[in-house]
């Protein structure tokens, strides 16, 4: 979590936060989707977190890729952004947000492979048909859209 975040729980508690995300989705050259299952929900997700004061959207996507992934972003495209109800969340320690995520994704980018442990269990490539159905909350509409767009529909 943002050290932004942090600062803002420390005045408001749990209470609700709108928080400003920014997020990558990467597929490697055979169209797979790289995916980390949490540690603190322990569902599936892309990488992505909280921006930064001052950081770019685009800086915070790229920034969470490689603090998450190990992975440095060489090209982004945008893909949606992912507000409004669906985005409500309360993390396991009792903490509420309602995301603005701006996702992006990513097909060329360069670095080895490595989870983030304090935040990643595992991190996997999957086939568009194969993406696990425990996909953490808020991200759903965003997984639902893109294997639609994945798959032509």
């Amino acid at each position: 979590m943002s050290d932004y975040i942090m600062d803002l729980r420390k005045i408001v508690g749990h209470r609700p936060l709108l928080q400003a995300a920014a997020s990558i989705i990467i597929e490697n050259e055979k169209g797979q989707v790289l995916l980390g299952r949490r540690t603190d929900n322990h569902q599936w997700g892309y990488s992505g977190g909280s921006i930064e004061l001052g950081e770019t959207v685009e800086e915070a996507a790229k920034r969470e890729l490689f603090e998450e992934m190990g992975l440095i972003a060489d090209e982004l495209e945008f893909f949606m952004i992912n507000s409004g109800e669906e985005t409500h969340y309360t993390y396991p320690n009792g903490d509420e947000v309602y995301n603005v995520e701006i996702i992006y994704i990513c097909r060329k980018y360069h670095g080895n492979i490595k989870r983030q442990e304090e935040e990643m269990e595992v991190l996997e490539f999957f086939d568009v048909d194969d993406i696990p159905e425990d996909i953490s909350d808020p991200i759903r509409p965003v997984v639902r859209r893109y294997i639609k767009k994945r798959k032509g529909l």
